[in-house]
């Protein structure tokens, strides 16, 4: 009988999943968060003949831009200042770990799926802004709004609320009005909010998922809308390599959310292949 498919959860404000490399009589796909639906569709897909690990992990993550999995993945969440949503994602084979990317891709709803054209169908790892949707246009995808009622509405709150919270700093009036701002001299000292302290799991999070199959192959991904009120243009962790996923064969594969511009400076995805070489290391010389 084929095994569950896994959706590990735990309620803190950082969180990784690990799935270390070894023999397994049966699939596994794993994710960040309890987004059971796109759980069961990667496993379904991975179970079916002829679909392979990518093919899981892509149809996984698309199932949450399509379904907004908490307004956090796909379309019509995560205003940025602009009042847009944009989208980040990734996907990588454990292979050899190529991978395909797309950051603050705009106007397109599919971006784990656009991630994946570009891992097998340009010779770059990732593509950004107007020209990520450019390529999704020639690859056949199709362009339209990304906000929604909902999306418009979280714009509108914010702007009500004089921008409160919003992600600048050491600026004119951060704390109390909208921008544009003008830049403080180098080195004032302000007592602006730490922007950080707005984040929490249900105006930040990103789908992280993994998956296994009983040769053990593996292919991981991420997909994300961002920061509720992020400055336009901003890139999170999801669609670094390192920072969203890793994922190597002999290794293992992790995928991560949290505060992604702490995370995308220390690499913690990649951090946990770093461990599980330095364990197998340590273990092969132990006396």
């Amino acid at each position: 009988m084929a095994a569950a498919p896994l959706s590990f959860h735990e309620d803190v404000h950082r969180e990784i999943v690990y799935a270390p490399r070894f023999t397994l009589p049966s699939p596994v796909v794993l994710n960040t968060w309890p987004f059971t639906a796109a759980t069961n569709h990667a496993f379904d897909v991975l179970r079916t003949p002829g679909q392979s690990v990518l093919d899981a992990v892509e149809a996984g993550c698309n199932i949450c831009e399509v379904q907004q999995c908490d307004f956090t993945v796909g379309y019509g969440g995560s205003p940025d200042t602009s009042g847009e949503t944009t989208l980040d994602a990734m996907i990588m084979d454990g292979h050899d770990q190529s991978m395909g990317s797309v950051v603050y891709l705009r106007r397109v709803k599919d971006a784990i799926r656009v991630a994946r054209k570009v891992m097998h169908h340009s010779s770059h790892s990732v593509l950004a802004g107007d020209g990520a949707l450019a390529f999704a246009k020639m690859m056949g995808f199709h362009e339209e709004s990304l906000t929604t009622p909902y999306s418009t509405q979280l714009y509108l709150q914010w702007k009500e609320n004089q921008c409160q919270p919003n992600y600048f700093k050491n600026v004119r009036g951060q704390a109390s009005s909208c921008p544009p701002y003008d830049p403080l001299p180098p080195h004032t000292v302000t007592t602006n909010m730490d922007p950080r302290q707005a984040i929490n799991q249900h105006n930040h999070d990103t789908i992280g998922m993994i998956a296994l199959d009983t040769h053990g192959r593996m292919a991981a991904g991420t997909s994300s809308n961002g920061a509720s009120h992020k400055i336009m243009g901003r890139v999170g962790d999801a669609p670094l390599p390192g920072a969203g996923c890793y994922v190597d064969n002999d290794k293992g594969a992790a995928a991560a959310t949290g505060d992604g511009d702490v995370m995308m400076r220390f690499l913690p995805s990649y951090q946990v292949r770093l461990q599980a070489v330095y364990q197998r290391f340590h273990n092969r010389h132990l006396v």
